[in-house]
Parts: C-alpha cells; sequence; structure tokens
C-alpha cells in the first residue's frame, strides 16, 4: 500500500496505525536549528543557534520571551512558533489580571499540548510544524517542559530538539547531576558547551548565530546576545571550547539514526 494514500488527512489512519500528517510536523521539528534547555535549583536557561537565510539576511530570532517568568526556545516552522507565542502572552496576561499572579508553567504548558493535540484530531486543521521549549522559574521553582506537535508534553531536568541535537542531548546527559547545584553563569556555559556539538561541518558558535534566554529566582526573563555573549564565548574559547562537542557529536550520531529508525516505527500520540 502506497504512503501517500493515507498522508492527504490528518485523521487518516494508515495501515500500520499511524498519522503521517502528524510525523510529517514532527519531522519539521527534527529539520529545525537546534534549541537546548536545562535548570538547576535557582535558574532557568534556553540556549539556542540563529539560521540566517543568506550572508546579506539578520539571524531569525529563535527565543522569544513570554511573560517576565517565562520564555520559550523554538524548533521549526518559525511561522507556527510566533502564532503559539502570541496565544501564550495573551494566556499569561489574562491570569495575570484575573489572579493577580503569574500563570504556573505547569498549566500553561498543559494547556499549549492541548492546543497542539486539537490538531491531530480536526480534518480542517493541519498540525503546527514547530517543538518548544519552555524554561521558567515561578513559585515552584524553576521549570523545563518540552512540547511537540503530536501533543506530548514532558517536564525536563534538561532537552534539546531540533537538527543535530543527538550531540547536545549526550552532552546534557552526562552532566546533569551537576546542573542543580550550578549557578547562573556556570549553567549558561553548560548550555553554551551543549550548543557547540549541535553546529554543522566547520562553523563556530559565534555572537551572531548565539542566543541564550536565561530566568530565575528574583531575576525576570533576559535575553543575551550579541555583544552580552561574547564574554561567555570567551571563556568557551579558553576552556578550548568550540570543538567540546566534536567527539560527543560523533559518539551520538549511532545513537541518533537509531532513534530516528525507532521513532519512524513508533509514534506517540
Amino acid at each position: 500500500m502506497f504512503r501517500n494514500m493515507y498522508d492527504t488527512d490528518v485523521t487518516v489512519w494508515s495501515p500500520e496505525g499511524r498519522l503521517l500528517q502528524v510525523e510529517y510536523a514532527m519531522e519539521s521539528v527534527k529539520q529545525g536549528s537546534a534549541c537546548v534547555a536545562l535548570r538547576s535549583d535557582t535558574h532557568s536557561v534556553i540556549g539556542a543557534l540563529k539560521r540566517s537565510v543568506s550572508e546579506l539576511s539578520s539571524h531569525q530570532q529563535k527565543i522569544l520571551e513570554i511573560d517576565d517568568h517565562l520564555g520559550i526556545g523554538i524548533a521549526g516552522l518559525t511561522a507556527d512558533a510566533r502564532t503559539l507565542a502570541k496565544w501564550m502572552r495573551n494566556e499569561c496576561l489574562n491570569h495575570k489580571y484575573v489572579y493577580g499572579t503569574a500563570m504556573p508553567t505547569g498549566r500553561l504548558a498543559t494547556d499549549l499540548a492541548d492546543r497542539h493535540q486539537r490538531t491531530t484530531q480536526t480534518y480542517v486543521r493541519r498540525p503546527y510544524g514547530v517543538g518548544l521549549l519552555l524554561a521558567s522559574f515561578d513559585k515552584n521553582g524553576p521549570h523545563v517542559y518540552q512540547t511537540c506537535p503530536s501533543g506530548n508534553v514532558y517536564e525536563c531536568y534538561a532537552a534539546a530538539i531540533g537538527a543535530r541535537s543527538q550531540s547536545g542531548r549526550t552532552y546534557l546527559e552526562k552532566h546533569h547531576e551537576t546542573f542543580p547545584t550550578c549557578g547562573r553563569d556556570d549553567l549558561i556555559m553548560h548550555a553554551l558547551r551543549a550548543l557547540v556539538g549541535c553546529i554543522s561541518g566547520d562553523g563556530e558558535l559565534t555572537s551572531e548565530n548565539g542566543s541564550i534566554g536565561v530566568v530565575g529566582k528574583d531575576e525576570r526573563f533576559v535575553l543575551i546576545e550579541g555583544a552580552e555573549l561574547q564574554p561567555y564565548l570567551d571563556r568557551l574559547e579558553l576552556e578550548g571550547g568550540n570543538n567540546a562537542g566534536g567527539a560527543e557529536e560523533e559518539e551520538g550520531e549511532g545513537d541518533a539514526e537509531e532513534e530516528e529508525e525507532k521513532e519512524d516505527d513508533v509514534m506517540e500520540t
């Protein structure tokens, strides 16, 4: 049976029990530039690689502020991400207006996952082709959440999504036990080290293509880019940093291929 007989509508199941349109949306997340998020006991940090269409264009924004206590990193279709970001900002504003306090991140992440999931069972809609990482600090402490187009949501100690993210995920898995005791700057350095391995070819992490968002206790969400990011990159360079992820990248490529084969066989919805 031909695949294209079952992938024209999101509500049609294939004979293997798969929703192919949802899988296509999840594939768009894998093709987006890498994004990582991690948290300690006092801070949450997002790191992202920015892309530019050409040398004549500016780099695409990858980290968006939602509220004073919350920011998101995106991988996938930027237009879909901006639509979701606008909805999330409205939800946070409405909650603050009604209750006089910041919206709990867990509630917003669950509502966001429901919004993703509704598009997987309605034939007039298509799934959002974007994966999101949420980093926040609310009254319950620091949080990192991951959502995907299928409607799943996970709370994580650390996460990595996007193209070549397996190398960053390998780094985070190797060092995650040290994250809870890390200070603000140390957590930012871990995010940068994880991003280094996600860069393709001979590219380097620079102040142009790197971006960091951080939020913490008694500290509102702030975006660190350009000249503000350069001191951290200099520190990374002194550590021998811009190739720090290379060995881990080679180690993770085999795992990435196995992971993609498994995801082709089984898709959670």
